[in-house]
C-alpha cells in the first residue's frame, strides 16, 4: 500500500478522541490511541496508515492567525 506523506508549514496537533491513529511520520510508525496527543513539527512529512479508526482532532498553528 502506498501512503500518501505530507508536510505542512506549521505545527500540527493530532489528539484522538476515540479508535486507534496510525501514522508513518518521517519513515517511522506511530500509533496513537485514545485521549492521546500527538505533535508533528512543521515541515515533517506525515501519512495515515491502514487501520486508523475512529475520531481525531486535528489543530494546525498559524503564524499569520491575528491575535484575539
Amino acid at each position: 500500500m502506498r501512503l500518501e506523506a505530507e508536510s505542512h508549514q506549521a505545527d500540527e496537533a493530532l489528539l484522538v478522541l476515540d479508535g486507534q491513529l496510525q501514522l508513518e511520520v518521517s519513515g517511522r510508525h506511530v500509533s496513537v490511541s485514545t485521549g492521546e496527543l500527538y505533535m508533528i513539527p512543521a515541515g515533517t512529512n506525515h501519512a495515515v496508515r491502514s487501520g486508523s479508526r475512529g475520531t481525531l482532532v486535528i489543530v494546525e498553528r498559524r503564524e499569520d492567525a491575528p491575535a484575539t
